[in-house]
């Protein structure tokens, strides 16, 4: 192995992907971005492994990533809009199903002309207040239901919790009494999900579906091992100057040059919120760091999580490891952790068996 690589056992993966498909009927596995880490084309062959009849990409141009290794519906998540070349041809696909946000490009879709009537999921407006039809829109769905072909409502919920319950069955019930269809949701859990069902049923359950990204493809973190090979070793003394932007070393010890940088997603956090005393202390703390020319890196040596020297070059990052502290070798592997939906690998391998 060399350079940044995830390792990822295998079968402890796609046991956990099993058991999750077995306790979601209906669930739609999403595929979108960077693969989760895993890549667009290995998470379609699991998807088609699974035996899932839809699978979901983000944006038009992801569906040729996954095409060729599954043949079932792709359902493009980003809304569908006319001025999009790529999305306008991928609505004429009998395989490819389009979410509709607006009253207007529904409109347009009916009009597309063709032997193949476009299919849709509708996108009802939730309080994410992102995309999607306004509850006062909905009624005007039935007249063009004559024009596509509606698989579904569409409804994308923040994250879980009571309200988010009580928003899902508000909502769906008053897409369901616009136009009667199958319910796709996110973020509430599976019995939620099958209770709105019977809830909007009349002499059989109404199918509901989730869309499961994160769960399906992370939520077993045991089953996949980020590592970056050691490039390089230098033994420095404090004061030494190092690197592009001749920081110099905090004391006596060594710069490790490591697998890994920005072209990795290495040194790429998201945003948050800081909604915690304790996620606001942590940022204040390594706000400071910062300021002070110093950042925590997410390379483990020696047991503990090192300092960047500098911040990561484009396919390699300079950490400084204290003297007292056991060095590595050229060529070790060394932990290092992962935001994995913005990491790009160098090499993806399976665990070895014994």
């Amino acid at each position: 192995m060399s350079g940044l690589t995830l390792t990822i056992d295998t079968d402890a993966w796609r046991a956990h992907q099993r058991a999750v498909v077995e306790r979601t009927p209906g669930i739609i596995p999403v595929a979108k971005g960077n693969g989760y880490g895993f890549g667009l084309a290995r998470l379609a062959e699991q998807a088609q492994a699974l035996g899932v009849r839809t699978l979901a990409v983000g944006v038009p141009g992801e569906v040729a990533a996954v095409r060729d290794h599954f043949d079932g519906d792709i359902v493009i998540l980003q809304p569908w809009r006319p001025f999009d070349s790529r999305a306008v041809e991928l609505a004429r696909d009998p395989r490819v199903i389009s979410t509709v946000s607006r009253l207007d490009d529904l409109e347009v879709l009916g009009n597309l002309g063709g032997d193949v009537r476009p299919r849709v999921v509708l996108e009802v407006l939730t309080s994410m207040r992102r995309h999607g039809l306004a509850t006062t829109d909905l009624a005007g769905v039935e007249a063009a239901s004559g024009m596509v072909e509606i698989e579904g409502w569409t409804i994308h919920l923040p994250l879980h919790s009571d309200a988010t319950e009580a928003e899902a069955r508000a909502l769906a019930s008053r897409a369901v009494d616009a136009f009667r269809a199958s319910v796709w949701l996110s973020h509430v859990p599976t019995a939620t999900a099958q209770a709105i069902g019977r809830e909007l049923g009349i002499q059989e359950p109404l199918e509901t579906r989730l869309r499961i990204g994160t769960d399906l493809w992370l939520g077993r973190r045991s089953a996949y091992a980020t590592t970056a090979t050691v490039l390089d070793l230098h033994e420095v003394s404090r004061g030494e100057r190092v690197g592009y932007h001749q920081h110099r070393c905090p004391g006596d010890g060594w710069v490790v040059v490591v697998a890994g940088g920005t072209a990795n997603g290495v040194g790429m956090e998201a945003p948050t919120s800081g909604s915690t005393m304790r996620s606001k202390a942590i940022s204040v703390a390594t706000g400071a760091l910062e300021a002070a020319g110093r950042a925590l890196s997410p390379y483990t040596l020696d047991g503990k999580k090192r300092m960047f020297l500098e911040p990561p070059h484009m396919q390699s990052s300079m950490v400084f490891l204290p003297k007292g502290s056991t060095p590595p070798e050229v060529g070790d592997q060394v932990p290092v952790e992962m935001r994995m939906t913005t990491a790009l690998f160098d090499e993806i391998v399976a665990a070895r068996t014994a």
